[in-house]
């Protein structure tokens, strides 16, 4: 199983809130796409009856790991209890930079990716966290998952790690405490297979009421996708069962996802068909327990949308919650075509902007333009598409597609008034907001901030929004 540990990461969901306001009617999903130069970062999707999803985003990222191994996978979701904070929890690692799957596995990242958000739209810088350095031989920390502990009052945070023990060097399932996602406790050890037989993808749902008798349920890959039943968390589990009367096994699927339908008493698995490479794959029932009960979903009846889905997290969200995410990453995505250039975009490349013909990946040349940074009244600003969070900044009269860093000097460097156009009235020119002498225009194909005076600056500054 070790050599197929692509790993798609599932959903665990910590406690609902006690008594929330608005009750959960969509779903939001959070995935990586795979192995290419943008697909192991953050990627959402959103459902209004789970099966059916539509990506946000134009099928790009939605948040970008700049620290570890500038890459990340098998996001999971977690709210906390009070419901008023989300973290999102995920793998360091980058397969596309060049790295083996050996030295991922043996020497790799023993840090988690951590981001919060107290509306899903707007994130923290994303974090590192090194939950598995303390484990001797430790070479990875993959697929990490968190479920809140109501006993304790924290987060039991768990993960796969590979590492010798006992003489066996294989993927183990170990687990450590947090309150906020920055501090924790020691790792454990939760979950050893006998024999030779690895571990990972371990994901645990807490069922509301019962099922079977059980209070939790979790799915594992360790050979077959195992089900789990429990009371207790850390300890009193109990094998269920497996789906491989389903015809799926370890040798096809892996990652599972586990997340409850809103409003009734049904469930689903999400597994990831990595051996064809597919991805998910939706089976539903009315009981967890019972895994005979599993039904694998036909092809008519599901949608997973424009990008392929992997390992991810499936969690429920209010109709304000989907709303606002709608308004964050759908919408229209706008290019700024040159006046006198036709041909040529603007679009940022290794973050510099500039002027170019057969933008590739088009998404270089896409552009949301957001109510200005420093003044939403006439103003304008410019957020990439595929690098959400950075906007055309200015400094020192060059251009260069820059993280917002949250500063008034940032905004205001950010920051347009949107005119007619300086070289034809149809078409649009764009003023420095903290230097009013001064345009948006491309000098030798390379993107500038200056005063403007004669017939082909004019030009220079003078471009048309386009779909």
């Amino acid at each position: 199983m070790i050599t197929t540990l692509l790993l798609t990461l599932g959903l665990t969901t910590a406690a609902q809130p006690a008594a929330a306001a608005d009750p959960n009617t969509a779903y939001l999903m959070a995935h990586f796409t795979g192995e290419s130069a943008t697909g192991e970062q953050i990627y959402f999707a959103t459902s209004t009856d789970g099966l059916h999803w539509t990506d946000l985003n134009y099928s790009q990222p939605v948040l970008l790991s700049n620290v570890g191994e500038k890459g990340v996978r098998d996001p999971s979701l977690v709210r906390s209890p009070a419901g008023d904070k989300v973290f999102l929890i995920a793998t360091d690692l980058r397969i596309a930079s060049g790295k083996g799957w050996d030295a991922a596995q043996h020497a790799g990242s023993t840090s988690l990716v951590v981001w919060e958000s107290a509306d899903l739209v707007n994130w923290s810088a994303p974090r590192l966290v090194n939950v598995a350095g303390g484990i001797a031989g430790a070479g990875c920390a993959w697929a990490p998952e968190a479920i809140y502990d109501a006993a304790s009052g924290d987060y039991i945070v768990y993960w796969a790690t590979i590492s010798p023990l006992n003489g066996v060097d294989k993927a183990r399932i170990y687990y450590s405490r947090t309150r906020d996602f920055r501090t924790f406790s020691t790792a454990q050890l939760y979950i050893d297979r006998p024999g030779s037989q690895g571990i990972i993808d371990t994901q645990i749902i807490e069922v509301a009421g019962s099922t079977g008798g059980y209070r939790y349920i979790r799915a594992s890959g360790d050979g077959q996708i195992s089900i789990e039943g429990s009371n207790s968390i850390l300890s009193g589990w109990s094998r269920l069962g497996d789906i491989s009367h389903l015809g799926l096994t370890g040798a096809q699927v892996e990652g599972p996802i586990l997340h409850q339908f809103n409003g009734r008493n049904e469930w689903g698995l999400w597994v990831d068909q990595y051996a064809a490479g597919k991805g998910y794959l939706p089976l539903t029932t009315t009981n967890l327990a019972s895994t005979g009960t599993y039904r694998v979903r036909g092809t008519s009846e599901y949608n997973l949308g424009a990008s392929r889905k992997r390992h991810g997290s499936i969690m429920g969200i209010t109709q304000a919650q989907y709303n606002t995410l709608q308004s964050r990453f759908g919408g229209n995505a706008n290019r700024l075509q040159s006046y006198n250039f036709n041909t040529r975009y603007v679009r940022h490349a290794n973050y510099d902007a500039r002027i170019d013909a057969n933008v590739s990946p088009l998404a270089d040349s896409q552009w949301r333009i957001r109510p200005g940074l420093a003044n939403a009244s006439g103003y304008v600003s410019f957020e990439s598409v595929n690098f959400p969070g950075y906007y055309l900044r200015h400094s020192n009269y060059d251009f260069a597609l820059v993280r917002n860093d949250g500063t008034a000097q940032f905004a205001a460097d950010a920051t347009f008034r949107q005119v007619a156009g300086l070289a034809d009235a149809s078409a649009v020119s764009y003023q420095s907001y903290g230097n009013t002498s001064r345009y948006i225009r491309h000098y030798n194909y390379l993107l500038r901030l200056d005063p403007i005076s004669t017939a082909t600056e004019r030009a220079d500054a003078t471009f048309r929004i386009t779909s």
